[in-house]
């Protein structure tokens, strides 16, 4: 029951100042934490902000306002505009020329002994003075941090620097501060630069809606737009809600959605999806969801969301940042006393810096996540990149995931005593609230004949069998298997219909066969080249696992090379994908998200196709393609290995150049004001390295070679 309540309780999303580091979101989250009646935090970098879910009856938004202010990150009005990659390049471009100059001008004053000169023209006082001034905010934000018992990066070098000018070392003292101020505004200038993708998106979100009410034109808040409202779009403008064209023709550019600029033609009867924008014409949509309820507002949500879901990795690095701190005291303790060198004690205090550490993943993180959804895929998190890129195994589902998911009625062929147009008037309103695609078929045929398709009395879908509805006082069963005794001349009929590689669906009325429908789908032309692309990849196994008959399924599987499992059940398609796991294998799952979900959820990584417009296969998958392309795969399986290495790459730099530094300082070899100078190129080599990933995909644009494997059948042409 307190878990029920729990999900009614109201979710506060808050841009707050500063949170553009992992140090920032573990003190935001642990601050707002231990507020009584505070469910659940999240902060994230990515976007600023976070979302909390919250008890009203223990505490109010004021109050955690005045936390987080407290805490030095007080809520802010959110941007209106995305910041712009190229400027903040030339940005991060001008920080890294200016310490590496820095650096330079320290590395050749320490050597030619201009430094010991500098310290003696001006009186420590004035020295003093201009540390504190330039240290002032890190000094602040670690006392406010400390007096919360949290420990953040520059915990350790603020130690050092304070060792600096307990030993008189003035000088090195500010270059010190100096370096440290340097390095947080490279860090905020990268973090600016990899939530470029993502608040470009986010920018594309409607903040008003035009709605007609009592016959005028009113303007609202996209997101006070209610389920029914007639919204009112004009060339230029964005759609504001999901929803169904009831008049009027425009040309739709939906490339926030998925990416592609190619516009669509929209006329009445057509679903428009928020964020596309009306190029040419002008439209008057019926709504059916807005704000956080359309398909865009669900794809906004989780990939800002997508940071939180940290991964194994990064776990492994936040522990290791967090012992670094007793490590580096410990090595400090131990230079003083062996050396009784107070210098060296101090030299080590400052060249530790678990900043590169921290920065390994979660900027190489939000780097590829945001690449990705410049291209309408939505992958929730780390975990799901890294998984991705250690998986060998793929499971397919044929119906919308390696066919196009339209198919078409061929043949309607009743038993004795009934008409073909009885039987399929009853298969149509049996399947009127169906969102299968074979549905859409009987639907569409039964329009096409003019039969009326009448609104069923019952009806509850069955995963796997099919639906069952009361049909003018009939039950009506619409399924993969007929129900009580065929007669021959239906069975002969049917055996010929699935040799020929088509789809059945068994009419049954009242418990008996009254007909057996046909249906044909089409391969997806994409299908072969992506399948051998994945093998090259490193994809061991690849199957496809259906619930249509053995011989459909056979005719697929061989024209692409692959085996195969027909007749299944959703509950066998999530055992075969266990028996895979307990194996020790990680299986990627590639489904329309619709009566295959459970089996995307128990995947190691589940794979929606094709999902804009269906926002439970978005939220059922690890990752949604909101296009239809099945190339997209290759290219993702590639960003996540690219990812994993540069994740790597980066930690092992980090960590080998702290411990480099460590064993320097604490021999004598590296001056404090060498190591002040020393701690801050690591962050430039991870930040650069992680900026590699904003490039983003890398399509597969080869051409078939002749000889490949077609499927010849009418049903598979493409």
């Amino acid at each position: 029951m307190a878990a029920k309540r729990a999900e009614q309780f109201p979710t506060l999303t808050m841009v707050v100042e500063g949170l553009d580091c992992a140090d920032c979101a573990r003190l935001i989250e642990r601050t707002l934490g231990a507020l009584p009646g505070v469910t659940s935090v999240m902060a994230l970098p990515a976007s600023g902000a976070v979302r909390v879910t919250y008890d009203p009856t223990q505490v109010d938004p004021a109050r955690m306002h005045a936390a987080l202010s407290a805490v030095g990150h007080p809520p802010v009005l959110p941007e209106t505009a995305a910041p712009r990659s190229r400027q903040a390049d030339r940005r991060l471009l001008m920080a890294g020329l200016g310490i590496v100059t820095l650096v330079m001008l320290t590395v050749l004053g320490e050597a030619m002994g201009w430094l010991d000169r500098l310290q003696a023209i001006l009186p420590w006082p004035i020295w003093l003075g201009l540390t504190l001034i330039v240290s002032a905010p890190v000094i602040r934000d670690v006392s406010r941090a400390a007096w919360h018992r949290h420990v953040t990066a520059h915990t350790v070098m603020t130690l050092g620097l304070l060792a600096a000018l307990a030993l008189g070392q003035w000088v090195t003292a500010l270059l010190v501060a100096t370096f440290i101020r340097f390095g947080d505004m490279v860090e905020r200038i990268t973090t600016a630069r990899a939530r470029t993708a993502i608040a470009a998106l986010a920018a594309f979100a409607p903040h008003a809606a035009r709605v007609e009410r009592e016959g005028q034109e009113v303007l609202v808040p996209a997101d006070a737009v209610q389920p029914g409202d007639i919204v009112v779009v004009r060339p230029g403008e964005t759609i504001p809600v999901d929803g169904l064209v009831i008049s009027g023709q425009a040309t739709v550019e939906q490339s926030a959605l998925t990416g592609e600029s190619v516009p669509v033609e929209a006329e009445a009867g057509m679903p428009v999806y928020a964020a596309s924008i009306v190029r040419l014409g002008a439209l008057r949509v019926q709504a059916t969801a807005a704000g956080e309820g359309t398909t865009f507002g669900r794809m906004l949500r989780l990939v800002q969301e997508a940071e939180a879901n940290r991964t194994p990795i990064q776990r492994i690095a936040d522990r290791f940042a967090g012992a670094y701190l007793p490590v580096v005291l410990a090595v400090a303790g131990i230079t003083l006393l062996l050396r009784h060198d107070g210098v060296a004690a101090a030299a080590v205090l400052v060249v530790a810096c678990a900043c590169p550490i921290a920065l390994a993943t979660p900027v190489a993180v939000l780097a590829a996540i945001g690449a990705t959804a410049r291209k309408g895929i939505v992958v929730r998190g780390g975990a799901v990149l890294e998984a991705l890129a250690q998986a060998d195994v793929l499971l397919l589902d044929k119906t919308g995931t390696l066919t196009t998911g339209r198919p078409s009625l061929t043949a309607v062929v009743p038993a004795d005593g009934w008409s073909a147009d009885t039987v399929l008037a009853l298969a149509a309103a049996a399947e009127r609230d169906s969102e299968h695609p074979l549905a859409e078929a009987v639907r569409e045929a039964a329009r096409m004949r003019g039969l009326a398709i009448e609104r069923p009395d019952r009806f509850s879908a069955r995963p796997g069998f099919g639906v069952v509805a009361q049909v003018a006082g009939k039950t009506v069963v619409v399924g993969r298997e007929p129900e009580g005794s065929v007669p021959e001349t239906l069975a002969t009929a049917a055996a010929s219909l699935v040799q020929a590689g088509n789809t059945l669906l068994w009419v049954n009325v009242d418990g008996q066969p009254a007909g057996v429908l046909a249906a044909a789908d089409t391969l997806r032309g994409d299908v072969p080249l992506a399948l051998a692309e994945l093998r090259a990849l490193g994809f061991r196994e690849i199957m496809l696992l259906t619930g249509d008959h053995p011989q459909v399924a056979a005719a697929f599987a061989q024209s692409l090379g692959i085996p195969y499992r027909a007749g299944m059940l959703p509950e066998e398609k999530i055992s075969v994908v266990q028996d895979y796991q307990r194996q020790g294998r990680r299986v990627v799952m590639v489904g329309d998200g619709v009566n295959d979900a459970p089996a995307l959820a128990q995947a190691d990584v589940g794979v929606a196709m094709g999902v804009i417009g269906t926002p439970a296969a978005i939220e059922a998958a690890s990752v949604a393609l909101l296009r239809e392309d099945w190339m997209l795969l290759p290219a993702l399986v590639r960003l996540a290995r690219q990812t994993r290495r540069v994740i790597w790459l980066n930690l092992g730099f980090a960590v080998t150049y702290n411990v480099l530094g460590l064993s320097l300082a604490a021999s004598g070899m590296l001056s404090p004001a060498l190591a002040a100078a020393a701690q801050t190129l690591p962050d430039l080599v991870v930040l650069g390295n992680s900026a590699r990933l904003l490039r983003g995909l890398r399509p597969v644009h080869a051409v078939p070679q002749p000889g490949a494997a077609h499927c010849q059948r009418s049903h598979c042409r493409s």
